[in-house]
């Protein structure tokens, strides 16, 4: 007998099922269909990179053919290669490393509630407006020789051989000052909104014990913000490896090669000797650069919030 009710059942649950409309049906395709185009938009410029990359392809010349790996032993033999992928590591790891730090002290300084923090969190925003490709053209006036003005500031305090982006041994801090400026906002924007999130009550223990400011930092806002900080970490880490804009508008990776990343080598490849074929090995590389590197950030999290958890 429960046998049979149950075959009963089974049976109108599938009429029932049948009688649902297409449109019904449909909804959940309808629902994943903008992920699926966003990944086959994805998929094809990246399958097609690959297939070129395996080309002699090039703007001068109509026809091309497939050259295997070439181009990428070609790549991995030449110094340049690893002088740009030594600029890069270098470049992303400075300034994220910058911007993180100054990003939470500013933060913490923000996280305040009167007239003078209220109207700094307003200025903040500021830098993030501006495209930074005319943030750099506003610090090349800044910084110019003849009539900046942090070039005075420098030849008042003495200091008066600092040529800032003209000299190899300064063009890295210089490109490392001007990204901070454009982009320490952003990490502080995230770390601010998590500390404006953080519960009182755990703090105002603290401070009835008697913990110090170190010490509640340290065991109570940094754990507690951390998410934010990961997040702002891991963006600042995959943009700064992918960095052109700047560095090309001060420098154009230069003087000599001292700032030829792994995109402006790419590009003087692809748009200066015109040869598609053997920058996109460049441009490869980078994204397994950014895609394992943000992927190991996110793996360590995760190992040490399940750690921390007892899982």
């Amino acid at each position: 007998m429960a046998t049979e009710a149950y075959e009963k059942q089974a049976i109108k649950e599938r009429q029932l099922t049948n009688k649902v409309p297409w449109k019904i049906k449909m909804r959940p395709f309808l629902i994943l269909s903008p992920a699926f185009l966003l990944t086959i938009g994805i998929l094809i410029p990246f399958g097609m990179a690959i297939y070129f990359s395996l080309t002699n392809y090039s703007f001068k010349y109509a026809e091309y053919m497939f050259v295997g790996l070439e181009n990428w032993i070609a790549m991995f033999s030449a110094p340049s290669f690893w002088h740009s992928v030594g600029v890069t590591l270098s470049y992303a790891g400075l300034a994220t490393l910058i911007e993180t730090l100054l990003g939470i002290g500013i933060a913490l300084l923000l996280n305040r509630e009167n007239m003078l923090a209220r109207s700094l969190r307003i200025v903040l925003i500021f830098p993030l407006v501006i495209a930074p490709v005319i943030a750099t053209i506003i610090w090349q006036l800044m910084t110019n020789n003849s009539v900046g003005i942090y070039s005075d500031w420098l030849r008042q305090l003495g200091i008066t051989n600092f040529n800032w982006g003209a000299d190899p041994s300064t063009a890295l801090i210089t490109v490392l000052i001007i990204d901070a400026w454009v982009f320490t906002p952003f990490v502080t924007i995230l770390v601010l909104a998590g500390l404006r999130s953080l519960p009182k009550a755990p703090f105002e223990s603290a401070m009835i014990d008697g913990g110090s400011a170190w010490f509640t930092f340290k065991n109570l806002t940094l754990p507690m913000i951390m998410p934010m900080l990961i997040i702002a970490v891991l963006f600042r880490l995959m943009l700064s490896l992918q960095m052109f804009d700047i560095i090309f508008a001060l420098t154009r990776g230069g003087p000599g090669d001292t700032l030829m990343t792994l995109p402006l080598n790419a590009y003087t490849e692809a748009f200066t000797y015109k040869e598609l074929g053997v920058s996109l090995p460049f441009m490869l590389i980078l994204y397994l650069f950014v895609y394992f590197l943000s992927h190991f950030i996110v793996k360590y999290w995760t190992y040490t919030q399940n750690k921390a958890s007892g899982k």
